[in-house]
């Protein structure tokens, strides 16, 4: 039974597994290379589960507890007692792969590894470790603690025991799980994210603004987040990452990224976590910028 939880990267995705982890009772250690990144995680943490509390979801108690499980650090060392170590570092393959092959050294042989990823080959990872049966995708979405879904995505070589223990800690997470075959993005993001490339699309070629295109989407299709808000919040950069994996792993023309989501991205219009995208975010209220 996995009981103590190794996440790699303190970013949102990172953090917002430690919350819901240490929430489910879990032992967690957290790391990231950055001292900042680690302070601002628990900040973070801290602040959101006392939300939780605010509002009745879990007793004031259950924050206190949660954070005296979550310990921080800079030493992959610390790997060494995990049960699974989940990767949650940025979506670019070639910083997973270093990722990877920095952790295993260190870790029990009867550990398991999963990686956040939204996009990249769960097989292709895989192979980098020494450890490819104890591998498996485990796509949580953001926001992690709100989000009720995760996906659980096998490589070719996963073992049935490694896919079943993810899955029974993925519910005790409280998550509901969708099981994707390893292709490129897996379900969700192979849907949505061409979805989001159309609507950058439909604002490059003039048939509507970033307003209109929103608007049209949230009350024509009954969306919570137009598009364009949206692939804000996800970051532009991330959206462009997937678009590559989709365009180059499955060949098809339909998935080429479209020439603005470029430029925004080469401008470092990322989103809302760079105050400017589709929206420009300096104010109280987010503007459109076309």
């Amino acid at each position: 039974m996995i009981q103590r939880v190794g996440i790699i990267g303190a970013g949102q995705m990172g953090s917002g597994i430690a919350h819901v982890s240490a929430l489910s009772g879990l032992d967690v250690h957290l790391f990231d290379v950055q001292e900042a990144a680690l302070s601002g995680a628990l900040s973070s943490i801290e602040r959101n589960l006392s939300r939780q509390a605010s509002r009745g979801k879990i007793a004031d108690a259950d924050v206190t507890a949660a954070m005296g499980r979550i310990t921080t650090g800079q030493d992959h060392a610390a790997f060494s007692t995990c049960d699974l170590v989940i990767e949650a570092a940025t979506e670019n393959e070639e910083i997973k792969r270093a990722i990877l092959k920095d952790l295993v050294p260190h870790l029990s042989e009867t550990a398991l590894i999963a990686t956040n990823t939204s996009s990249i080959s769960i097989t292709r990872l895989a192979a980098v470790t020494d450890r490819p049966g104890k591998f498996i995708g485990m796509h949580f979405m953001n926001p992690v603690p709100v989000m009720q879904l995760v996906e659980i995505i096998r490589g070719i070589a996963t073992d049935h025991d490694t896919f079943t223990a993810v899955n029974e800690l993925a519910e005790r997470l409280g998550k509901t799980v969708a099981v994707a075959e390893d292709f490129p993005a897996f379900i969700v993001n192979r849907i949505l994210l061409p979805m989001i490339n159309e609507a950058v699309y439909t604002l490059y070629e003039g048939v509507g603004n970033v307003n209109s295109i929103d608007t049209a989407m949230r009350l024509g299709a009954n969306h919570p987040m137009g598009p364009l808000q949206l692939a804000d919040f996800i970051g532009l950069d991330t959206c462009l990452a997937v678009m590559h994996v989709l365009y180059e792993g499955l060949a098809d023309s339909k998935y080429r990224p479209c020439p603005l989501l470029v430029k925004y991205v080469e401008a470092g219009w990322l989103g809302r976590k760079t105050g400017r995208g589709f929206y420009d975010y300096s104010g109280d209220e987010p503007v459109p910028t076309r």
